[in-house]
């Protein structure tokens, strides 16, 4: 648990206890197909340290969003490359299900809401 708030990202993928496929990784960043994608292909990218969100970002971590920043690049050229076309997303607030930064790379058609699949 990251600050007493369960984290899927710390609690989960980076310790290792839930296995990702891995599409992109540096020494700050990772990048993974989703483990329950909403779309035909889903990436998420996250930083290695915990970070709450986008406006929680703070002057000691810029180099790590430098680093960020060129992984989610690298994952959004790897799917426009493939597909043609992408989203890069961000949520903030209610809207972020998972208080750990990370950003959404995805391409297609949503196959599922929240509460399961879509069609």
């Amino acid at each position: 648990m990251a600050n007493g708030v369960e984290d899927f990202y710390c609690d989960e993928v980076l310790s290792g206890n839930t296995p990702v496929e891995k599409v992109f990784e540096t020494e700050h960043s990772l990048a993974f197909y989703h483990t329950r994608p909403f779309y035909e292909v889903h990436i998420v990218v996250i930083p290695k340290k915990h970070i709450s969100s986008l406006i929680d970002i703070n002057s000691e971590d810029q180099m790590l969003f430098q680093d960020l920043l060129s992984v989610i690049q690298m994952a959004a050229k790897h799917v426009n490359e493939q597909y043609g076309a992408c989203t890069v997303a961000t949520n903030l607030g209610d809207y972020q299900s998972n208080k750990h930064l990370h950003w959404h790379v995805h391409y297609g058609k949503r196959t599922k809401f929240l509460d399961g699949p879509w069609c």
